[in-house]
């Protein structure tokens, strides 16, 4: 058992009868009444995402779980396959386990958390971001780089995210996985 000073990012519970991984937290301390922290928990068997609040000092059951380093292989519409990069042992998911399915590339090694208790995939953290190619967009003007416009661009994953007007197809771009946005473009 831990209490709500143990919640951190990624850790996993047990809350109403399904398994959670916290989002997003926030310790407050109002200057009447006890503390309790806010959180945000996203089941990891539905993908359903949640508010909840914990009073300071409240139990919570937490889940042991392992980190593994896996290889993204490819998806076959209803699954998702990735093969660890240590064993070479196979598994498949599907996608309400993963935060940003249309970000993965085959070959992208991701890490994947597993419940100790019965060996089941909880949830896939995805790298910070990830480089992609720009496969379709409408093409730049010179000179248009001193505004903050944007334009719609697909990825070779099948992704679209906005992009500056300065990027043309064939460029290779950085996106962030978190929030699925254009981060930078990549030189070669």
């Amino acid at each position: 058992m831990a209490s709500t000073s143990d919640i951190r990012n990624g850790l996993c519970i047990r809350y109403n009868h399904d398994i959670y991984k916290i989002v997003e937290f926030l310790h407050v301390k109002p200057g009447k009444g006890p503390a309790f922290v806010r959180t945000k928990l996203k089941s990891v068997t539905t993908g359903k995402v949640l508010e909840n609040t914990f009073s300071a000092g409240h139990k919570i059951e937490d889940i042991r779980v392992e980190t593994h380093k896996f290889q993204f292989l490819y998806e076959d519409g209803e699954f998702f396959h990735f093969m660890n990069v240590e064993d070479y042992t196979q598994i498949r998911l599907t996608e309400t386990a993963l935060d940003m399915p249309k970000l993965l590339k085959e070959g992208e090694v991701v890490t994947i958390l597993i419940n100790t208790e019965d060996n089941m995939p909880l949830s896939v953290d995805m790298p910070a971001s990830v480089v992609l190619e720009v496969t379709h967009t409408e093409p730049g003007v010179k000179g248009n780089t001193a505004t903050n416009a944007t334009k719609p661009a697909t990825v070779e994953t099948g992704f679209e995210v906005n992009v500056p007007l300065f990027i043309n197809e064939g460029d290779k771009i950085r996106i962030e996985t978190e929030k699925g946005t254009y981060k930078e473009r990549i030189k070669e």
